[in-house]
C-alpha cells in the first residue's frame, strides 16, 4: 500500500510547533468568546442573555452548572429529536447514544457538525503526537484500525440520526480517510459483537495494521480471538501482537482506566514496535491526549471548540462552588470536569473526575466518575484508588486482570459489618495457570493493604475491623464479564464494564450472575 505518512508528517510539522507557541489562557478565552457569540441567538443564549462583552465571571454568574438530566428536561426533551437553534445554532444532525455506565440510563448527547470537526482534529493531533515521538514513523503505510461499536445509525427524523459515537465518526468519515481505515463498511456495520470480532479478526490477518484504537477490555477480547484465528491459519501459536501485526506502531486506548491492564498489554506488545497512548474521547467531546510517555498525563486540547472548568469534588453540592479554569486550576486537587462546547453544552458536568499533574501545557489524569465512589460506610474511596489497588494486588501474585467491578455489601444481621466486594476475572495464561486458594487469599489481602495505604478514611474504617470488614473477592471464570454484558445487551463497542457500582440492584445482579456462571462451568 502507498505510504501516505508524509502527509501526516506535514501536518505534524505545522501543528506541534504551533501548540508549543500557543498561550493557553488566550486560547481558552478565545474559545469561550467564540462559543458565546455563536450561540447568542439560540433559545439557551436568549434565556441567559449571552453577550460578546462577557468576562468569565459574567459567564459564570449568568449560566449555572448543569448535568445531563437538567439539560434534557429544560431544553432537549420536548423538541427531541429535532433540536434547532436550541442550545446550539442550526439543526443538531447526530446524537451520540451513551448509556450511563453505573445506571444504564440511555443518554442522547448532541453532536453538531462543529463537534465532528473538533473530533477529527483531535484524532489528527493524536497521530501528530505519535509522529513527534517517532520521526521515522511509517504509520500510514498501513491502516488505522478502530475497534468500535456498530456503525449502524438510527434515523430519528429527517436529517437526524443517533448511534455510537464511533458509528457517527464512521458514517461521516471523508473518503480520503476511509482509504486508510479498517474495518471496511461490510464489517463495521455488524451489530452482533461476537460475530463482528470473529469476522474482523479473520479479515485483519490479510491487512497491514499500523495503529489500533479501542477500550482496553474489548481490545483484550479481540486479541484473544485474533490469536486463535492466526493459530488456525498458520499452524503455530500466536501469543504476541507482533506475531500478527508486525507493522503496528501505535495502540491508542481510552474509556476505562489503564492501570489494571498495563502489565497485560506489556506482555502482549513484547517484541512489538508499538507504543501505547491514552486518549480521552467522550460522547461530549474529545478532551485530551497523552502527548508524552505512559503515565505523564493527558494534554488538554485547548483550541478545538471546548472550554474547560473544574469544580472541586467536595464542593459539588455547594451552592457556590469554587469553580476554576485553566488560569487558576491547582495541581493535585480532585476536580469534577465541566465543559462548554461547540455542540451546545454549557457549563456541563461531564461526570468524570480529573486532577491536574502539570500546568504548562496542562496535563490531567482521569481519576474516576463523580458517581463512582465507594462510600457506603464513610470511607470515600475513589475510582483511581480502586484501580491502583487491584493492579498492585494482581502484580504481587503474578496475575493479570481481564475485568473487574467493585461494590458495597451490607450486613445481613445485627452486629455484623459491611465492606467491599470485588468481582474479578483473571486472564488464564497459555499454560492453563489458574489461581489456587493461597494466591486468591493473598490477592484480597494485598488489595486491602494497598487501599489502606492510599486512603486514610478507608484505613481508619478498617482499623481493628470495627467499621468495615476486609475486602472480599469473588473470582469469576474466564468470559464471565463478557457474558454478563451480553445478557444486558451491552456487549462490545463503546459499552463499558462499570468499575464501581453504586446501584445495589445492578451490583446484586452482577454478583448473582457471576455465581451462576461459575456453577454452570463446574
Amino acid at each position: 500500500m502507498y505510504d501516505a505518512t508524509w502527509l501526516l508528517r506535514l501536518y505534524a510539522r505545522r501543528r506541534i510547533p504551533r501548540l508549543a507557541r500557543t498561550d493557553m489562557l488566550d486560547s481558552q478565552r478565545v474559545v469561550l468568546s467564540s462559543l458565546v457569540e455563536r450561540a447568542r441567538g439560540t433559545t439557551f443564549g436568549r434565556d441567559h442573555g449571552f453577550s460578546p462583552a462577557w468576562s468569565l465571571d459574567d459567564f459564570r454568574s449568568h449560566v449555572p452548572l448543569r448535568d445531563y438530566d437538567a439539560f434534557w428536561e429544560a431544553y432537549w426533551r420536548e423538541p427531541f429529536p429535532r433540536l434547532t437553534d436550541c442550545t446550539w445554532p442550526g439543526l443538531i444532525p447526530w446524537f451520540a447514544v451513551s448509556s450511563g455506565t453505573a445506571t444504564g440510563t440511555t443518554k442522547f448527547i448532541p453532536v453538531s457538525r462543529e463537534m465532528r470537526r473538533s473530533n477529527v482534529r483531535a484524532g489528527a493531533d493524536l497521530l501528530a503526537f505519535h509522529l513527534a515521538n517517532r520521526p521515522e514513523s511509517r504509520l500510514l503505510a498501513g491502516r488505522v484500525f478502530m475497534l468500535g461499536g456498530s456503525t449502524g445509525l438510527v434515523r430519528r427524523a429527517p436529517g437526524v440520526h443517533s448511534g455510537d459515537l464511533s458509528g457517527i465518526a464512521a458514517a461521516t468519515m471523508p473518503g480520503w480517510a476511509r482509504l486508510r481505515y479498517f474495518p471496511p463498511r461490510d464489517l463495521e456495520g455488524i451489530a452482533d459483537w461476537e460475530e463482528k470480532i470473529d469476522r474482523i479478526a479473520k479479515r485483519s490477518l490479510d491487512v497491514e495494521i499500523g495503529a489500533i484504537a479501542g477500550t482496553p477490555n474489548w481490545l483484550l477480547i479481540f486479541f484473544e480471538r485474533l490469536a486463535e484465528c492466526a493459530t488456525v491459519r498458520r499452524g503455530q501459536r500466536a501469543s504476541r501482537i507482533a506475531d500478527v501485526f508486525p507493522a503496528l506502531e501505535l495502540l491508542a486506548h481510552g474509556g476505562v482506566g489503564w492501570t489494571p491492564y498495563r502489565e497485560r498489554f506489556a506482555d502482549l506488545l513484547e517484541g512489538s514496535r508499538a507504543e501505547t497512548r491514552e486518549v480521552y474521547p467522550a460522547s461530549e467531546g474529545f478532551f485530551a491526549i497523552a502527548d508524552g510517555a505512559d503515565g505523564d498525563g493527558l494534554r488538554l486540547l485547548l483550541d478545538t471548540g471546548i472550554f474547560y472548568e473544574f469544580v472541586p469534588v467536595d464542593q459539588l453540592n455547594s451552592a457556590n462552588p469554587d469553580c476554576r479554569w485553566i488560569g487558576d486550576v491547582e495541581r493535585g486537587v480532585d476536580y469534577a470536569l465541566v465543559v462548554s462546547t461547540c455542540a451546545g453544552l454549557w457549563r456541563y458536568l461531564v461526570g468524570d473526575t480529573v486532577t491536574l499533574v502539570e500546568h504548562s501545557p496542562p496535563r490531567i489524569l482521569i481519576t474516576g466518575r463523580t458517581s463512582y465512589m465507594l462510600s457506603a460506610f464513610g470511607e470515600h474511596v475513589i475510582g483511581v484508588e480502586v484501580e491502583r489497588a487491584v493492579a498492585e494486588a494482581a502484580r504481587v501474585i503474578g496475575a493479570t486482570i481481564t475485568d473487574f467491578a467493585a461494590g458495597s455489601v451490607f450486613p445481613e444481621e445485627n452486629g455484623a459489618r459491611g465492606g467491599h466486594l470485588y468481582i474479578v476475572e483473571f486472564a488464564v495464561r497459555g499454560d492453563g495457570d489458574r489461581l489456587d486458594a493461597k494466591r486468591q487469599t493473598r490477592f484480597a489481602e494485598r488489595l486491602d493493604e494497598t487501599l489502606c495505604s492510599l486512603n486514610d478514611d478507608y484505613a481508619s474504617h478498617r482499623a481493628g475491623g470495627f467499621g468495615m470488614d476486609t475486602a472480599q473477592v469473588l473470582i469469576v471464570d474466564p468470559g464471565g464479564f463478557a457474558a454478563w454484558m451480553k445478557s444486558r445487551g451491552k456487549l462490545g463497542g463503546q459499552n463499558k464494564v462499570p468499575r464501581i457500582i453504586s446501584d445495589p440492584k445492578l451490583f446484586d445482579s452482577l454478583r448473582d450472575f457471576a455465581n451462576a456462571y461459575n456453577r454452570a462451568r463446574t
